[in-house]
């Protein structure tokens, strides 16, 4: 049985990631595929990265959101990146380390991590 200040803490924590998840209309949208195809390569844990490290860098402009299939099964987990006024970025064979990694340089610092993106990263091959 948990106590009153865990469910406290569980209650903010969840409260926080419903925030993620609302859509931004000005903002930037990170979009995970979660078809089965996405789900069986690892998506989830991405997705739970991505949530995380938005939530805890404080990212207000960001959403996290998931899909389904996004057609490009040998390319999975893909996250795709949607910025106004920018092209779409999509990322390939994300794991949970990679996801923190794009959180830090491309949702915080507006770099795009380059060796992961489909047109230019190695794991396309």
């Amino acid at each position: 049985m948990k106590s009153l200040e865990e469910l406290k803490a569980i209650k903010a924590k969840m409260q926080g990631q419903v925030g993620i998840r609302e859509n931004a209309e000005d903002g930037i949208r990170v979009v995970v595929g979660m078809a089965t195809c996405g789900i069986a390569a690892g998506a989830r844990p991405v997705l739970a990265a991505f949530a995380d490290g938005v939530q805890s860098k404080g990212i207000k402009n960001v959403s996290v959101t998931q899909t389904g299939c996004i057609g490009l099964c040998q390319y999975e987990p893909i996250v795709e990146i949607y910025a106004p006024g920018k092209e779409k970025v999509t990322y390939i064979k994300v794991d949970a380390k990679m996801a923190n990694e794009i959180v830090d340089k491309h949702l915080v610092r507006g770099t795009v991590v380059d060796e992961y993106t489909i047109g230019t990263s190695k794991l396309a091959e």
